[in-house]
């Protein structure tokens, strides 16, 4: 009736792990970092950054300019002619009178190019506008 270890019953209990709550915890915890990721918002251009001592963030409300190595503009992911950037931020602004615009371009483009963006940009109605660098 009883075995040597004073159990009535089978003499060997199979243990069994229960895959429900460990699925459940797998869920939260991808729901969770998929909440939580900080998604980056680029412009689309490959470009290398010029670095600098100071960094500032500037929040959700910019709109990213990018200008290449060979001095192409992009906006939005797609490139586009100084016209066309003119019309595309004055549209932005008009939508969004508070919104910034961050030029992100290649340590090797041309300042000239980076002005004359900044001119667009002002004559758009943008009152923000600053440089995007890497911190070093």
């Amino acid at each position: 009736m009883f075995d040597d270890y004073g159990f009535i019953g089978k003499r060997h209990a199979t243990a069994e792990i229960n895959m429900g709550p460990l699925l459940d915890m797998v869920f939260i915890l991808l729901i969770f970092f998929v909440i939580t990721t900080n998604f980056n918002r680029e412009t689309g251009v490959d470009v290398t950054k010029p670095t600098s001592q100071s960094a500032v963030f500037l929040g959700q409300k910019t709109i990213l300019v990018g200008i290449t190595r060979e001095g192409t503009l992009h906006i939005h992911g797609r490139q586009v002619s100084g016209e066309a950037l003119f019309a595309i931020l004055a549209q932005e602004i008009q939508q969004r009178p508070d919104a910034s615009v961050v030029i992100v371009g290649d340590e090797g483009s041309t300042l000239g190019r980076s002005v004359e963006v900044m001119d667009i940009c002002t004559r758009a109605g943008v009152t923000k506008v600053s440089v995007s660098t890497e911190l070093k």
